[in-house]
């Protein structure tokens, strides 16, 4: 290689460290998390930027980074926080927020305002002052989304709107900030739109096969067999999850000796946890364990519990319904029954 090249390879190795900016990453754990693994990932992409094992109490990371990314920790494969990877000091405190770097305490500022006026909308004594108390909040979300889109923290609010948005309304949006668009997350909320279309009330059931453990399951085993079954798409670390299966027990024995089968599927969950969520939450119906991603990418799930009736055929007669509306829909199957 001549001087000439070398010269260029330097310049360019100097350029490409100028860019990195040094993180220092610390999380408070439990006494018995002690020697368990944390992940560090892209929350995006569920890339692997590093691994530690907790010690002396604290998981600690310390790194490189070209630009600040949605970053997430993962204590043995269980969620923990969810933060700004960026340049400087973060801690993660025991509440799991992470302090210290510029916008991880902008988006912590955002969380307390939003939280204020959720505490007002829950103060509010009439419909017209909570709608007031609404307004202000989607006012205040949007001017937040609007002020942030080319950071972390807009991203961070897109995806958390995107959950409630039609797919026209999604398009809308996407269409005011197109830049999300190249983002593996929104890209997989576009290709859910078209599996909940295809997987609506009165579609035919798609089916799936989980393996786990020695054993396989396919939805074909249980569903389209002539029976109702309503299936619970659930985590252990969900809480309108968990708060659902009150619901669902009410619905378990009030039709269990008429028909009505009740199955729960464990998405996006350690096997491990979903058993001990089982025990602790004494869920008599059968679940499937480590269902992983399998369904929600075949029905579009883009948030859970999401919960399907189906019919003896096959047929889906009702989806994302939950409590008294999905009393209701259960209800008027059974009656047909």
């Amino acid at each position: 290689m001549n001087m000439k090249k070398i010269m260029g390879a330097a310049a360019l190795l100097t350029a490409a460290a100028a860019t990195a900016a040094p993180y220092h990453v610390t999380a408070p754990m439990a006494d018995d998390d002690e020697g368990a693994m944390v992940y560090l990932v892209n929350f995006d992409t569920d890339e692997r930027i590093d691994s530690v094992l907790v010690a002396d109490g604290v998981a600690e990371f310390r790194g490189t980074i070209d630009e600040p990314v949605l970053a997430r920790l993962l204590l043995d494969g269980q969620r923990y926080c969810t933060f700004i990877l960026e340049e400087g000091g973060i801690a993660i405190n025991k509440e799991r927020d992470a302090v210290g770097s510029m916008l991880n305490d902008r988006l912590n500022d955002i969380g307390r305002q939003s939280s204020a006026l959720a505490a007002e909308y829950r103060t509010a004594t009439d419909d017209a002052s909570r709608q007031a108390v609404v307004d202000r909040f989607n006012a205040f979300m949007q001017g937040a989304l609007a002020e942030n889109a080319d950071n972390p923290i807009g991203y961070y609010i897109f995806l958390d709107q995107a959950g409630s948005l039609s797919r026209e309304e999604f398009a809308a949006a996407l269409a005011k900030y197109p830049s999300f668009a190249s983002f593996k997350r929104v890209q997989r909320y576009q290709k859910s739109f078209d599996r909940q279309e295809a997987t609506a009330e009165g579609r035919p059931f798609t089916d799936f096969e989980i393996e786990y453990n020695g054993e396989t399951h396919r939805l074909s085993d249980i569903v389209g067999k002539g029976d109702y079954v309503l299936v619970d798409y659930w985590a252990s670390w969900c809480g309108p999850c968990i708060r659902q299966t009150a619901v669902i027990k009410d619905i378990y024995n009030q039709y269990k000796d008429r028909g009505l089968k009740v199955l729960g599927v464990a998405v996006w969950d350690e096997p491990d946890a979903t058993r001990a969520a089982i025990a602790k939450h004494d869920l008599p119906w059968e679940c499937w364990l480590n269902a992983g991603s399998v369904p929600t990418d075949l029905y579009g799930i883009m948030g859970i519990p999401c919960i399907i009736l189906y019919g003896p055929d096959g047929t889906i007669i009702s989806r994302d319904k939950q409590d008294d509306a999905l009393r209701a829909a259960v209800a008027a199957a059974m009656e047909q029954k």
